[in-house]
């Protein structure tokens, strides 16, 4: 999705090509702001990574209606913003230089009121407009494996190399001065507007127990890219505090509660069906009809071009699929050249699951690759499973991960379905225990709950008040 502002000191200019097909029909620049190529450029590493845009006319309008008011009161008026909802589950928020913000479907679930997700793109504004926005691109370190699997075996072809981007694809940490400077820019922006300037501390404080939720639970479930680029610290939050105070107490301003929730009723929540569902660390993908699982000791993560499996010892496995070419057997396609440090001796063909399958290994760079391959009718699945030179563990891994391949059975298929954030009103009934028991696919139901809406552990909704669970 984008939103733009127009402001009078912006000229129309052709098209944003996105790099992949689509282009920013209505995207207008300033004509003298080279920042903004730079934000063109990483937009469609953004999009790769976090799987695309997503597009939700409700929550599309809730935001807009939030940056026009915050646009209203930012000290540079000429300065442009393109806000984008990414369609991931993670939670995270951050800009590029040039005015481009996104903010995942992940964070919106979490936050509560408008002013909670007011404080987030203010805080965002402020990185731009201090010019702390910065993305790069760097190279993961050898323990990083998930990303090692990519470019140290996937070939030099257009797929790789947009892969390999895409996983690569690192947001620059801010400095605590940084943070600082955009917390108080930020929170002077929210109350300025009208809005419930301690919405900012309630977001950090929510975000803090999500974290602690989610290390719990395990942490295939969590992510936390939004606190590891945003770091927050007693400093941090007590200084929060006093910049929102100056706005008056808690409450002073708009929180807009009952218009965010209206918003965000019914927004997607956790995986896509188009990219497959990761629940109890099994991938399953309705389009496709194929599911695998890994070892519940392992850290099962759904990006948007490949799921990656990581254990321990250094182990990784990524699978993805690509289309067999017409004629060519599984072998064939092992030596066409996208595998580097193909031991070609090591190639094999047999079933699993009775799918045709085949089997090779690979070198490179200090790394031993056990390459699987699964055909369904012509959409071929790999599993490329990484360890250090010398592991014996990596053959038993992508067996126990590989192995588990087959067809999702047609009652597998009806029972899989999307879960999403539904707005209840507690009633004179409700306790915690039960509207903790409505909620799906979530780890620790009754925590989950209470961190989804923002309240402590011993606090309780009061009838008449509207809560968010997770429902499919």
């Amino acid at each position: 999705m984008l939103l733009c502002t127009f402001l009078s000191a912006c000229v129309l200019t052709e098209p944003l090509d996105t790099g992949d097909g689509r282009s920013f029909t209505n995207a207008w620049m300033k004509a003298d702001d080279p920042r903004a190529e730079i934000g063109k450029r990483e937009h469609p590493l953004v999009l790769a990574k976090y799987g695309g845009e997503f597009r939700d006319p409700k929550a599309e309008s809730l935001i807009a209606g939030i940056v026009g008011r915050l646009v209203a009161v930012s000290e540079d008026k000429t300065q442009l913003y393109r806000i984008t909802i990414l369609n991931s589950p993670k939670v995270n928020a951050f800009a590029l230089p040039g005015g481009y913000l996104y903010v995942t479907r992940g964070l919106l679930s979490l936050a509560n009121d408008s002013a909670e997700l007011a404080g987030v793109i203010a805080h965002e504004m402020a990185h731009v407009s201090s010019n702390h926005a910065i993305l790069r691109s760097e190279k993961e370190s050898s323990i990083k494996v998930g990303s090692e699997v990519v470019s140290k075996v996937l070939g030099n072809n257009v797929a790789g190399r947009v892969a390999e981007a895409a996983n690569q694809l690192r947001l620059s940490e801010f400095s605590k001065d940084q943070e600082l400077q955009a917390d108080a820019v930020g929170i002077k922006m929210l109350g300025s507007a009208g809005f419930d300037a301690h919405g900012s501390v309630r977001f950090l404080e929510t975000m803090q127990a999500y974290q602690v939720l989610m290390s719990q639970a395990d942490q295939r479930f969590g992510d936390f890219s939004f606190l590891s680029s945003h770091p927050t610290t007693p400093q941090r939050v007590d200084q929060a505090k006093r910049h929102a105070r100056a706005f008056g107490a808690p409450g002073t301003g708009d929180a807009d509660r009952e218009a965010y929730l209206n918003g965000i009723d019914g927004l997607l929540y956790g995986d896509s069906a188009e990219e497959g569902f990761v629940r109890n660390n099994t991938f399953s993908h309705l389009g496709l009809g194929v599911t695998f699982s890994a070892p519940l000791n392992r850290r099962m993560e759904n990006q948007a071009t490949a799921v990656v499996v990581t254990g321990p010892d250094n182990l990784a496995t990524r699978f993805d699929a690509a289309v067999l070419p017409r004629g060519q057997s599984l072998s064939a396609y092992l030596k066409s050249g996208w595998v580097k440090g193909l031991d070609e001796a090591s190639i094999s063909e047999t079933t699993i699951g009775g799918l045709p399958a085949a089997r090779a290994e690979a070198d490179g760079s200090n790394w031993h690759f056990v390459i699987r391959l699964l055909q369904v009718d012509r959409q071929v699945y790999r599993f490329i499973t990484a360890g250090p030179s010398g592991s014996e563990s990596v053959e038993s891994e992508s067996v126990a991960i590989a192995g588990t391949f087959r067809r999702m059975t047609e009652a597998e298929k009806e029972a899989l379905k999307p879960l999403e954030i539904e707005v209840v009103t507690v009633g004179a009934s409700d306790t915690l225990a039960s509207l903790a028991a409505r909620m799906k696919g979530t780890p620790s139901p009754l925590r989950s709950f209470q961190v989804l809406n923002g309240l402590s552990a011993g606090q309780i909704p009061q009838p008449g008040n509207r809560v968010k669970i997770v429902t499919d």
